[in-house]
């Protein structure tokens, strides 16, 4: 009966907050200089930060705009073209993609932190994270000024972006949580993990609209639990209202239960990190 107690639960998620709070600074400087390190003696160096992302949605924009001719926008209830709704949706997904697919090895590549005793090793899953997410702020910026470019203006809901990444943060943070500390145990998750993300993107309302799909596939669509996340960026960046309002109560607290019970798989499966590793 105690797993059901809502103190605990409480003083769990209490615990969660306050060790990450605690270990900012840290988390902080290890994300950074993952950043750096991914780019240290390169001769561009960090122009990869923005060339990365850049290159990837110049080269969706290319296949699904140009070969594939997908046309949308200039009406009032699809306002803007189909690059635009592509990398609304998309800019998401490749951050949840370049942090999840880290996380499975996070724990293994860093055993040497693991086995001291007195490392906090929870904050090892939300450097990638973080590192993810600031490849996100980039090419958020990078649509904004694009929007900004080929419209002269944004729309107001844009400005939510903020708070959705900061409520995406939690479920990749969750996530990564429990595909760290799976992956202790079972390596081949790492290549469910890119098989899944490589066959995401096409089962997601990224790259069509939802209503090109035939009716007897949509409930999968619906059920997706991504597929709110991707709804709720494409409202704040593409149709400038609330065109999926649900999504916006689904994404929200699925992010915060996530975010929780993540932390407690951690908390238990980390007991035999050491003797695993």
């Amino acid at each position: 009966m105690s797993l059901l107690s809502p103190r605990l639960h409480f003083v769990a998620f209490r615990d969660l907050v306050f060790l990450l709070t605690r270990h900012r600074d840290l988390t902080w400087e290890m994300a950074r200089r993952e950043i750096k390190d991914r780019y240290v003696g390169q001769v561009l160096g960090l122009f990869w930060a923005v060339g990365h992302p850049f290159a990837l949605m110049l080269i969706y924009i290319f296949i699904f705009s140009v070969v594939f001719k997908a046309k949308m926008g200039g009406t009032a209830s699809m306002p803007y073209n189909f690059p635009a709704y592509l990398l609304s949706g998309l800019i998401p997904w490749l951050s949840f993609q370049e942090s999840l697919n880290k996380s499975v090895t996070v724990i293994k590549s860093n055993s040497n932190l693991v086995k001291q005793v007195v490392f906090p090793i929870e904050i090892l899953p939300v450097k990638g994270v973080l590192a993810g997410t600031i490849t996100q702020i980039i090419a958020s910026t990078l649509l904004a000024a694009y929007l900004l470019a080929s419209y002269r203006f944004l729309p107001w809901t844009f400005f939510l972006v903020p708070a959705l990444i900061a409520v995406q943060v939690l479920a990749m943070i969750g996530l990564s949580y429990v595909l760290s500390s799976v992956g202790v145990y079972f390596r081949d998750l790492k290549d469910f993990v890119q098989v899944f993300f490589q066959v995401g993107i096409f089962i997601l309302p990224i790259v069509y609209d939802p209503k090109w799909v035939p009716s007897l596939f949509q409930p999968i669509l619906v059920f997706n639990p991504l597929s709110h996340m991707i709804w709720c960026y494409q409202d704040a960046c593409y149709f400038g209202r609330f065109e999926h309002p649900w999504s916006w109560v689904i994404f929200p607290l699925g992010s915060i239960a996530v975010f929780y019970t993540g932390y407690r798989v951690f908390r238990k499966l980390k007991l035999l990190f050491g003797n695993v590793l």
